[in-house]
Formats: structure tokens, C-alpha cells, sequence
């Protein structure tokens, strides 16, 4: 490899229901398109991209014409079924116009908590990484797993995407949010923070929840996923996902959002 041709990196990057959907909570895809050409950009360039994917029960919402998410268990599920299909042929249409693949990789909490099939997953995720035109995509099983829709285990996608991150040995976690990165005030106003080093009292007094009725979690489950990672000795970046070229930036090395050091 050349002085000038940078290392490639193996990224984990979750793409959260906010950045996924418009205002009406309906799938964006002019958004969708220009996440996934960053993704192929990078992936073009050597780098290893796994994606975590919010989005399957909002898709699902859609097509049952709600607005407000389900509270009952049974309604989150059908909605995750029907929306999941949907979600995936919207990733496998959008890469597949750059040339890409997309693989589906669904996990519940217990598949990671054995070590026989945690070992398996890994094996098939270098696989699926060996392979130049696949970009692997992580969700929970929401139809067979109530873990995520009603907040235990997991808790949401950052928490998954943290596990995912330790389990395909990351270089970085990056969490693409519709916030800036933490700030100085719990609404998400104030100064922007750039850097984290340690995640102590005042920093979780900084933490929100969410008021989006189509996703779960928020800086308090970001919070947790960087905590996570940051004791494996991974970095965990959050940024605006519609910021343009953000993750093109973030390679470049700019200053974008806000950066957990473990």
C-alpha cells in the first residue's frame, strides 16, 4: 500500500429511524439514496462498512397508514414484519443501482449471548466482509424478539449497534442521528461538546430521550451504546445524518459531531 492511499477502516455505522424518515414519518428516499452513495464510496475505497439499520417498524407504520407508534407487543410485531421486507428491497434497490449487494443479518439478544452462536456470527460476518460488492445489514429480529420494542435487552438499535461493533471488531462506532452530537443542554441546544473522554455524572446530565414517534432510545441509550464500545476500546462518533457527505467528511478526518474516546 502506497504512503498516500489511507488504511482502510472497518466501520459500523446505524442509521436511525430520524434520518431515515421525513417529517410525515414516511421513508425518505432521497435520503436513503445519499447515505447509501457515501457507503459505496467508502466501501469503493477498501474500507469495511457494516450498517445498522433503524426503520423496520416505521416502514411498517407507514403501510398501515399510523402516525403514532404501537404500545401493544403484537401491533409492534406486525409492523416490524411488514416493514422489515419493505425496508431491506429499499437498501437492496438503492445499493444494487451502485453495483452492491446488501446481506441481512437478524439477531436477538440471544444470539449474542452464546458463545457458540456469537462465534458463528463473527465467522460469517469476516465472510460476508471478504466479499467486495456485500454490505452486511444488522437488525434485531423484532417479529420473533420483544427485546427492542419494549425496551429491555438491547433497548433500541444504538445498543445493537455497539454490540455489533465489539462483535466485528470495529474500528469505529458511528451513530447517524437527526442531532448534531451531545451539547450542553439536555434539549439538544447549547454548545456542541466535540470530544468525550469518559462518560462521568455531567455528562449524563446532558443525556435526552427522544420525541419521535417512530423510534426509541435517544442520548441517554446513545450514552450507553458509547459506553459499551468505549470499554472495548472502540471510539463512538454521533453526527447529523443529514449533514452533507458526512461520513466522506468523517473520513477525511474532519471535525464532525461528537466523538467518545474509550
Amino acid at each position: 500500500m502506497s504512503k498516500n492511499q489511507p488504511v482502510p477502516k472497518r466501520w459500523v455505522v446505524k442509521l436511525g429511524t430520524g434520518i431515515l424518515s421525513d417529517s410525515r414519518g414516511q421513508v425518505d428516499l432521497g435520503q436513503i439514496e445519499q447515505l447509501v452513495g457515501q457507503i459505496v464510496e467508502l466501501r469503493q475505497r477498501g474500507h469495511e462498512m457494516l450498517v445498522v439499520s433503524s426503520g423496520a417498524v416505521g416502514c411498517g407504520m407507514s403501510l398501515l397508514g399510523l402516525k403514532k407508534r404501537p404500545t401493544a407487543l403484537a401491533e409492534l410485531q406486525a409492523c416490524a414484519a411488514l416493514g422489515q421486507p419493505q425496508l431491506m428491497r429499499l437498501y437492496s434497490e438503492t445499493f444494487g443501482r451502485a453495483g452492491m449487494r446488501v446481506a441481512q443479518v437478524l439477531l436477538t439478544y440471544f444470539d449474542l449471548d452464546s458463545r457458540s452462536l456469537y462465534r458463528n456470527i463473527q465467522r460469517s460476518v469476516e465472510h460476508l466482509l471478504a466479499h467486495k460488492k456485500v454490505i452486511p445489514i444488522f437488525n434485531e429480529n423484532d417479529v420473533v424478539s420483544y427485546e427492542e420494542l419494549v425496551g429491555a435487552r438491547f433497548g433500541d438499535n444504538d445498543q445493537l449497534s455497539a454490540h455489533v461493533a465489539i462483535l466485528a471488531r470495529a474500528e469505529r462506532l458511528i451513530i447517524l442521528s437527526n442531532v448534531r452530537g451531545l451539547a450542553t443542554k439536555s434539549d439538544g441546544s447549547g454548545r456542541l461538546i466535540r470530544e468525550v473522554h469518559g462518560i462521568d455524572d455531567r455528562i449524563q446530565r446532558l443525556a435526552g430521550g427522544t420525541q419521535s414517534q417512530t423510534s426509541v432510545g435517544g442520548m441517554i441509550a446513545k450514552l450507553k451504546a458509547a459506553r459499551l464500545v468505549n470499554e472495548a476500546g472502540i471510539p463512538m462518533q454521533i453526527a447529523n445524518g443529514r449533514e452533507k457527505n458526512v461520513l466522506l467528511s468523517i473520513c477525511q478526518g474532519k471535525v464532525v459531531g461528537t466523538i467518545f474516546h474509550p
